[in-house]
């Protein structure tokens, strides 16, 4: 199967781009390098901008409002809360995608993936043990708060990639898309900027920027082209690019030096496991 081999570089590509970002919100804040990234993104898939009906641009403009406030709600918990504990989180995002295509499609799980299901459940409940012990609430952090909430926009994102895919060319997607995220981003920057006034944050020019928008040109492309294949499952790619964050997990742990990391491995352990067993049951 070409398109999970497919998910697996985006997997790859896509845990380095979080490493990415957590150095860059050194220098810059969230909206910076979101519009910054996103910007030189675009101008990377300029040559495949092509012209599209009415509704298509309609169905992307949409996705873009998703994966905007996605990403920004996601880069904001990056800056409350150790990207052990963001990392983990996101491993879930597969579980929301069954759970939601049980609500929205109907699909019926298997007693196999039902205890895939109950197993990720549980790695979330150890996690919030171990982050309190850092003073972090699961019930009352804001960073908690908007990684839940990136994390189900995300997924609402992807619902609606398997969607549109069936009637667009990858590429298409990915530029419009990066396009109308650069205008989207744009919009909150400004708006950020009208009310703050004269204390408003400066950009500061970061090569790393560069970096991050590499990563997440080649780390969507492999994405897209994945679902677009003949017989691609939208769980089964979403359960393998969500391995990212198994690169993301150690390579914050060795440099960022961040606390409770063996905890949050045995979560990290329990939610792949579940992710395993469902890509197995799901075969």
């Amino acid at each position: 199967m070409s398109w999970v081999w497919l998910a697996l570089g985006s997997a790859l590509l896509l845990g380095t781009y979080d490493v990415a970002k957590k150095y860059a919100l050194r220098r810059n804040s969230v909206l910076y390098v979101l519009l910054a990234a996103t910007a030189m993104s675009t101008l990377f898939l300029v040559p495949f901008l092509s012209a599209g009906t009415l509704s298509d641009h309609l169905w992307i403009f949409g996705k873009s409002i998703l994966v905007s406030a996605s990403w920004i709600l996601g880069l904001a918990a990056m800056k409350l809360v150790p990207l052990t504990t963001v990392s983990t989180i996101k491993a879930s995002r597969p579980m929301f995608i069954v759970f939601f295509s049980i609500l929205i499609f109907g699909e019926r799980l298997s007693p196999v993936q039902w205890v895939a299901f109950a197993i990720v459940v549980a790695a979330l409940f150890l996690l919030s043990r171990s982050s309190r012990k850092e003073g972090i609430a699961f019930t009352r952090s804001r960073g908690i708060a908007y990684m839940f909430i990136s994390v189900l926009t995300g997924v609402a994102s992807a619902l609606l990639d398997k969607h549109v895919l069936g009637g667009m060319e990858p590429l298409f997607l990915q530029s419009w898309s990066n396009f109308y995220i650069t205008l989207d981003l744009a919009a909150a920057v400004l708006f950020k900027a009208v009310r703050d006034g004269s204390g408003r944050e400066r950009f500061h020019w970061d090569w790393m920027l560069v970096l991050i928008a590499v990563l997440i040109t080649l780390s969507d492309a492999l994405y897209f082209f994945a679902l677009k294949q003949d017989g691609a499952l939208l769980s089964v790619v979403s359960m393998v690019r969500r391995m990212s964050v198994v690169v993301t997990f150690a390579l914050s742990a060795v440099l960022f030096k961040e606390h409770g990391v063996r905890s949050k491995a045995c979560a990290m352990a329990l939610i792949l496991a579940g992710v395993a067993l469902l890509m197995i049951s799901s075969r």
